[in-house]
């Protein structure tokens, strides 16, 4: 058996959790996933400010707080914190490492090759046309706007990194769940045929890759009964050679795992149950067997899966143009009256002033922002509303003139305004997402796992 640790769910995540997890109890591994789809985005325009940078930043202290227990204990991290720069990420880290003091005791493994910013043009010159998989257009109608470009890679190159004795493992766009599966193909030697225990695997690293998710925290069920949550617990995965597997947290933590918990995260960015895809295998969720092993243990059994495809997901950022949000709180009586006149007011300057936005979008905070018109109409006692409106458009200098628009109405509108210490609203680049797919074949041969001594 391994244990398989969860200690972030996303760059922003409780920076304290990976410590938890590995001062409170037994682990063989600590999985951290910082990335989402507009997280490479960031990253890459902080490349593009600073060639260093490109990673999630806040992972190089934590190790150099952390990395002397895991060397001691056998603690090995696997994560996707090198964002578009691993190979910056890593060399950082060797650096903490050695501050830390664990020099000539450790080892950071580096992946690259995910990152096809630099192959694009190679790449739609070949006929790879990345078409987006909703609207089946080509890349090349936004070539000029993209920002950042990542394949989504599976477990071979984390598990060659394991095998070549990283205690740190490094990598740009990783599938979230192959940082849980890849050790546990590693540590029990799965060849790619059993399918069914890679399903497994991806399973297990659906529950972990959202952190606390799996273990009481963002939970519908009951959630003002779950206890400890300023500590909470993050999931700690109890794999098997078999593939079953159990889901648990450390003893004297907070939050609680049931199958409630289990299930709200297993339903997490859910499309066909069936059809689960990864770089490795196809897992499908319907065959999913859950039963209670005890407190805060669910086991998992049953898991069924298919071969993997010939096709990797590219995961693509490209600017979309301008937005800008603005907000002011009025106040009692007539609250919600106010507002409303506001936002028509302001609507109609804009419009005098020739200005035209792909979109104007207008809620009443307190009130129906949540609920929209199911709310019905609020009653003239209720006490405040905040009045949030936002727009988006190709025309910069447009959308800053709206953010000069929203602070006129302190003294042009309606009365009892507040709300307005922030200042003007900040114009901010749009970045869209562009899913793709690509064959295998272009990618794979340009992985590369390189190994860092400390």
């Amino acid at each position: 058996m391994i244990r398989v640790g969860s200690g972030q769910g996303f760059w922003g995540d409780d920076l304290d959790a990976p410590v938890r997890q590995v001062e409170g109890g037994k682990l063989d591994y600590l999985m951290m996933d910082y990335l989402a789809e507009v997280t490479m985005s960031i990253m890459q325009k902080q490349r593009v400010r600073d060639p260093s940078a490109g990673y999630a930043r806040d992972f190089v202290p934590l190790m150099e707080r952390i990395l002397p227990r895991c060397v001691e204990d056998g603690v090995r991290v696997v994560t996707n914190a090198g964002g578009v720069n691993p190979t910056g990420c890593g060399e950082a880290v060797v650096e903490a490492a050695r501050r830390a003091g664990v020099d000539g005791r450790a080892r950071v493994g580096v992946v690259t090759g995910d990152d096809l910013m630099d192959r694009l043009d190679e790449l739609l010159d070949a006929g790879h046309e990345l078409r987006n998989m909703e609207t089946d257009e080509s890349l090349s109608a936004v070539r000029d706007r993209v920002q950042s470009a990542n394949v989504y890679i599976g477990a071979d190159p984390i598990v060659e990194a394991l095998g070549r004795g990283a205690n740190v493992v490094l990598t740009g766009r990783s599938t979230d769940t192959a940082l849980t599966y890849a050790p546990m193909i590693h540590e029990f030697g799965w060849g790619r045929e059993e399918v069914d225990r890679i399903a497994a695997g991806v399973i297990a690293g659906h529950i972990n890759e959202c952190g606390a998710q799996a273990s009481g925290g963002n939970a519908l069920i009951d959630w003002w009964t779950i206890p400890g949550m300023e500590t909470v617990g993050f999931p700690v995965v109890e794999a098997q050679p078999d593939g079953t597997f159990v889901v648990t947290k450390h003893p004297g933590t907070g939050g609680r795992v049931t199958l409630g918990t289990v299930k709200e995260q297993l339903l997490y960015e859910m499309g066909d149950p069936s059809e689960y895809i990864t770089p490795d295998v196809i897992a499908d969720f319907t065959t999913i067997r859950l039963e209670e092993d005890g407190e805060d243990r669910i086991r998992v059994a049953g898991v069924t899966g298919r071969p993997r495809t010939e096709f990797l997901k590219v995961s693509i950022a490209y600017s979309d143009g301008w937005k800008a949000v603005g907000s002011l709180v009025y106040a009692w009586p007539d609250a919600a009256h106010k507002a409303r006149e506001a936002d028509r007011i302001l609507r109609a300057r804009l419009e005098r002033l020739g200005l035209h936005f792909d979109a104007i979008r207008t809620e009443l905070v307190g009130w129906s922002s949540t609920h929209g018109e199911l709310v019905g109409e609020p009653p003239p006692d209720h006490p405040e509303v905040e009045l949030r409106i936002g727009v988006r458009g190709k025309d910069r200098e447009a959308v800053e003139r709206f953010s000069r628009e929203i602070a006129p109405l302190v003294l042009t509108g309606p009365p009892s305004v507040t709300g307005f210490a922030g200042g003007r609203p900040r114009v901010q680049e749009i970045m869209a997402f562009w899913p793709a797919l690509i064959r295998r074949e272009a990618v794979e041969p340009h992985l590369k796992t390189e190994i860092l001594e400390v």
